[in-house]
């Protein structure tokens, strides 16, 4: 076992895989970082999944098999993602059951043409559930204000939920808000409470936005603040009344996900938003090439404090220096529902290409 991911584990944050391809999975690659670099679980996107898809020839075959049954483009991506994730699904069991359900989670996104469609993603969450079948797969559901009530209930209708897109204290306390509603209307209508949920916060895109904008001394410390105050803030929940009462009927709390702890800065030390965000009963969902960098040079250091530190302090740096960290977080939510979008876009065109084989009838037509 790799002795800097071990001491994360040890400290009680768990590292997750912020990737999914089928080489991965064929290789033995994903089983080896389970094994040996303490991976406890894996998350996905759209701009993953075009990638994986879009590089290579090894999804090909099998879209063009899926082609013949006549599936959209949309049905098409849903299928492979569902075939991939439920491998992964199945490494990850072992950790699933070993630690009673709160690891070995994988998570599949909703359509992100869904963001502004309440009604449309609590339908795709359930079928999209129910389709793959296994007791550690997240729905994925942007934490925008259609998402919301979107997150609410499908919580009520059991579903484990992944909320994504979180920018901020207030869009993380929203989505806790959802959560904490779907599993006090189960326990109202004599349901199990125990639903597993995630809030995953975006922490490098906060330093990427800003970086222009302000001086070296400032460059990378907006996403750390962040990230310290709504650790405070998740900390200050799991001390309420209201969150003891629902522990005490069987819930187990959402926790806090750092996803985007890619460094995007060149300047930057790779392992940076690793080092930083090591914290009790949170996730940091990973890429690969961090993974592999803080396996090798990483440096553990002291443990995230609960109580928010000096994150106040950076945060009225950046107002002095014109940044709006209100209107920020909105714009980067906008952002990256856009962003995915766009990903997604590209995903239904290449499998739309790769589908195209001659003297097949899926060559000239697809369902409408």
């Amino acid at each position: 076992m790799n002795a800097n991911t071990q001491k994360l584990h040890d400290l009680g944050q768990r590292l997750w895989l912020d990737l999914i391809t089928r080489d991965l999975l064929a290789s033995g690659t994903l089983a080896r970082y389970i094994a040996d670099l303490s991976v406890t679980g894996l998350t996905s996107n759209p701009t993953i999944f075009e990638k994986a898809i879009g590089s290579g020839a090894s999804y090909d075959d099998s879209i063009r098999r899926l082609a013949t049954r006549g599936l959209s483009d949309e049905g098409i991506f849903f299928e492979l993602a569902l075939q991939d994730l439920t491998q992964a699904a199945d490494l990850f069991h072992p950790v699933f059951d070993a630690s009673d359900g709160v690891d070995g989670w994988v998570s599949l996104e909703v359509s992100p043409l869904l963001a502004a469609d309440t009604a449309g993603t609590i339908r795709a969450a359930m079928q999209l559930h129910a389709r793959a079948g296994r007791p550690n797969l997240f729905i994925k559901i942007p934490g925008t204000a259609e998402g919301l009530p979107a997150i609410e209930q499908s919580i009520f209708d059991g579903i484990p939920i992944n909320v994504t897109l979180l920018f901020s204290r207030e869009h993380y306390l929203a989505a806790a808000e959802a959560y904490l509603r779907g599993i006090e209307r189960r326990i109202e209508a004599g349901l199990a409470p125990r639903v597993q949920s995630v809030a995953s916060l975006f922490i490098s895109r906060w330093d990427a936005a800003v970086k222009e904008e302000t001086l070296p001394p400032l460059h990378n410390r907006l996403g750390i603040a962040v990230a310290m105050r709504c650790y405070k803030a998740q900390r200050e929940l799991l001390a309420s009344e209201r969150w003891r009462r629902l522990a005490a009927a069987g819930a187990r709390p959402q926790r806090l996900l750092w996803a985007s702890t890619g460094s995007k800065d060149p300047a930057a030390r790779d392992t940076l938003y690793i080092e930083a965000l090591a914290a009790p009963d949170t996730i940091n969902t990973i890429p690969e090439p961090t993974l592999l960098a803080f396996a090798d040079h990483g440096q553990p250091g002291a443990v995230m404090p609960a109580d928010g530190a000096y994150a106040e302090a950076v945060l009225d740096e950046f107002r002095r220096e014109g940044v709006d960290a209100e209107a920020l977080a909105a714009r980067l939510q906008r952002e990256g529902v856009q962003a995915f979008a766009k990903s997604w876009g590209g995903l239904l065109a290449r499998i739309r290409e790769k589908r195209l084989v001659p003297g097949t009838a899926s060559a000239t037509e697809q369902p409408q």
